[in-house]
C-alpha cells in the first residue's frame, strides 16, 4: 500500500476509473453482441435498429480513449457491411 498522500489518492482514483471503464466496456460489448445476434437470426430490421443504438456508444468510447478510434471504425464498418449484405440477400 502507498505511504505518500498523493500515491494513496492515485490508487483510489485508479480503482474508481477501472470500475467505470469495465462498465463502459461491458456496455459496448453488449451493444455489439445485440447486433451480431440479430444478424445471426437473419433479422435485418432488428440488426439495423441495434446498430443504430451501438454506433454512438462506439463513437463515445473511442472519443474518450477507452478504445482506439480505428477499432471503433472497424467495428462499425464490419457490422454495417454485414447488415447491408443481409438486406441485399
Amino acid at each position: 500500500m502507498a505511504n505518500i498522500k498523493s500515491a494513496k489518492k492515485r490508487a483510489k482514483q485508479t480503482v474508481v476509473r477501472n470500475a467505470r471503464n469495465a462498465g463502459q466496456r461491458s456496455m459496448l460489448r453488449t451493444a455489439v453482441k445485440k447486433v451480431l445476434k440479430a444478424l445471426d437470426a437473419n433479422d435485418a430490421a432488428g440488426a439495423q435498429a441495434a446498430f443504430v443504438s451501438a454506433q454512438p456508444i462506439l463513437d463515445r468510447l473511442s472519443s474518450r480513449g477507452l478504445i482506439h478510434k480505428n477499432k471503433a471504425a472497424r467495428h462499425k464498418s464490419r457490422l454495417n457491411a454485414r447488415i447491408k449484405a443481409l438486406q441485399a440477400a
